[in-house]
């Protein structure tokens, strides 16, 4: 199904966001655009929502499966201002969102749907999972410039850490159960990434409420939804595998220049596989075993 608008989706959508869970993918550019539908789909979202440019193609053997509404993806604020819209029309709703050219793998997810694991996310009262943004980039970018190959996709296997988290309402004190992330080709490459943009987390699987909002920064007007973990013991966390940094970094006049190979001592190649993301403790699966 083809919407004109959000409003339009909204208006036409019955009760289609009842089928929870809701994948939210926001496409960019035409990079990887049917692998990064594919894989979500594969993944067990009962439902899943395109925003696309009018002028991009969809291959037609997903088209039936999807429903694709037409967006300015590039507009100020596009992302918050339609997951907020989304939240309003929806309360109850497990979404998870994601960008083009970037895959969410959780604990298991070669044998379980991402339904499954949410319903045991919920069991344990929690209404947010907390996810790291993992940054892909291709092993060779003379034959891949635009940084994004899935055959010859690397990540980084250290290089990560965490800072408390201030609250400014506290005097700065850290927050509890939260924390900022950084690494990756964001920590990298600092010096070409605002610092705003330089967190690699993002709580990107949550369940929508009456007033919730999702801010700027990927984290919620609910300090709840913000914590890595409940206060009796660890929870589920997930990876979502991203191109999107690396991509940024090779298109940017700023940039691209500086840099002539991602590749470095800590390169690894990515399996695909969540059972690398766990080794590298890129993910926890908390008390789901």
């Amino acid at each position: 199904m083809r919407y004109t608008s959000l409003k339009d989706f909204l208006t036409r959508s019955g009760k289609i966001l009842a089928n929870s869970p809701v994948a939210l993918i926001f496409v960019e550019d035409e990079i990887e655009v049917a692998s990064t539908l594919r894989h979500h789909l594969d993944a067990g979202f009962a439902t899943v929502l395109v925003f696309m440019p009018a002028t991009f193609d969809l291959p037609d053997d997903l088209s039936p499966l999807l429903h694709r509404i037409d967006t300015d993806t590039l507009a100020p604020d596009i992302l918050t201002s339609t997951v907020n819209s989304l939240i309003k029309s929806a309360p109850g709703t497990w979404f998870f969102y994601c960008y083009n050219a970037e895959y969410l793998f959780y604990p298991f997810c070669e044998s379980r749907t991402v339904a499954e694991m949410l319903a045991f996310h919920t069991e344990e009262r929690r209404d947010a999972m907390l996810c790291y943004v993992i940054d892909l980039y291709a092993g060779d970018l003379d034959l891949h410039p635009n940084a994004v190959s899935i055959e010859d996709a690397h990540l980084d296997k250290s290089g990560y850490y965490a800072l408390a988290r201030p609250d400014p309402a506290n005097y700065n004190h850290p927050r509890e159960r939260q924390l900022d992330f950084f690494g990756g080709l964001r920590w990298r490459y600092e010096e070409h990434v605002p610092a705003p943009r330089r967190k690699i987390d993002r709580i990107a699987l949550f369940r929508a409420k009456a007033g919730l909002e999702l801010r700027e920064d990927h984290t919620f007007n609910d300090e709840e939804y913000n914590t890595f973990a409940c206060p009796w013991h660890h929870n589920i966390t997930a990876a979502v595998c991203s191109f999107r940094t690396a991509k940024a970094l090779k298109s940017n006049p700023g940039s691209t220049f500086d840099i002539h190979n991602f590749r470095w001592h800590n390169a690894t190649p990515f399996e695909w596989h969540s059972r690398q993301l766990l080794d590298l403790g890129l993910m926890e699966p908390g008390q789901w075993f």
